[in-house]
């Protein structure tokens, strides 16, 4: 199992370096960050200096969407940094969430996000793409390499990941729908004449090493919240109780009411009060090593090729060192 470290690109960057660097020496194959140009710096810009600072640790957006940049331009600039620093670069992409509402904007429909899966793999490895009628390459392009994973929850989503995207991600770590989630994906594979196998499944959530549960909970609730605006949307379009999305999904949302985009992934955010303690220990991974190791242990057992930690809390390194010590060895084996 690979490991992968998630941050937000709050300044200042030296510090989302140091950390991503950190990372590497620890084990971890893979930083990510988040990617809403309001709320936090320009990921790319930071991701120049990751790759500069470190030298086998892969980066990307967790997630970037096709509204917020063209996708001549998002392919262009995976390209650059590709050449830069040797194919050190995979793209994490959904429909758009806080970037995009942020500025106002409806996330983008997953038509539009098929399309642009196709376009900003093509552009950036070397070949010819369609955008919006125009026939383009990258002339400069040589042996580029951009997997694109694809994040996604609801079952239209699950299965266009399947049919177009080199990974899927998901963003939370419960067994139980971690399974129903990748089988859908790998179904979509086989109905589409893919190889399910190939597609690399990433769970992501925020992991804290340590004894005291009170306290990791309250650091990792507003997990419940970011997901739970997720679910939101679906329950919005499929309902409550259609059969579309599982139950132990939607059913903690009841108590929802709003979502506050200035307190997007941190520790503290208000509008998750209504996250239980059992959804928080379901969708993250909480307690001492011991915990962890089990957890993932049944998750690399249901397919899962990366954990991926998001460490928006007060103990980021040590959950790093955490896992590099002990966590990381283990699943190993």
């Amino acid at each position: 199992m690979d490991f992968g470290l998630v941050l937000q690109t709050d300044p200042p960057a030296s510090r989302v370096i140091s950390l991503m660097k950190r990372a590497e020496r620890n084990g971890f194959t893979h930083g990510w960050t988040f990617d809403s140009a309001v709320l936090w710096q320009e990921p790319f810009v930071v991701y120049s200096q990751i790759l500069a600072h470190t030298t086998t640790l892969r980066v990307g957006p967790m997630v970037t969407n096709p509204g917020t940049r063209t996708w001549e331009v998002t392919a262009s600039t995976f390209a650059t940094l590709n050449d830069m620093y040797g194919n050190r670069t995979v793209c994490g992409i959904g429909r758009g969430d806080s970037a995009m509402r942020v500025a106002g904007r409806r996330p983008t429909t997953l038509a539009r996000l098929g399309e642009a899966i196709d376009v900003i793999r093509d552009l950036a490895e070397g070949r010819e793409a369609e955008v919006d009628g125009q026939r383009m390459r990258l002339p400069w392009v040589r042996d580029g390499r951009l997997p694109v994973w694809m994040a996604a929850y609801g079952p239209k989503a699950l299965a266009l990941t399947g049919r177009k995207a080199d990974g899927f991600i998901l963003q939370l770590a419960d067994p139980f729908l971690t399974e129903w989630m990748v089988k859908a994906v790998r179904n979509a594979a086989v109905e589409a004449g893919r190889d399910p196998d190939a597609i690399t499944v990433c769970v992501a959530a925020p992991a804290y090493v340590g004894d005291d549960l009170a306290h990791a909970r309250e650091q990792c609730r507003w997990f419940g919240g970011m997901v739970g605006n997720h679910v939101a949307d679906l329950v919005a379009r499929y309902g409550e109780h259609s059969g579309m999305v599982p139950e132990a999904l939607t059913e903690y949302i009841k108590g929802r009411e709003g979502y506050d985009y200035s307190h997007h992934g941190r520790a503290g955010n208000p509008s998750t009060d209504f996250v239980p303690d059992e959804i928080v220990d379901r969708f993250c991974l909480l307690g001492p090593p011991e915990a962890h190791i089990e957890k993932l242990r049944a998750l690399r057992d249901l397919g899962v090729d990366q954990f991926a930690v998001y460490d928006m809390h007060d103990a980021q390194e040590t959950t790093i060192d955490a896992y590099g010590a002990e966590i990381i060895p283990a699943l190993g084996d």
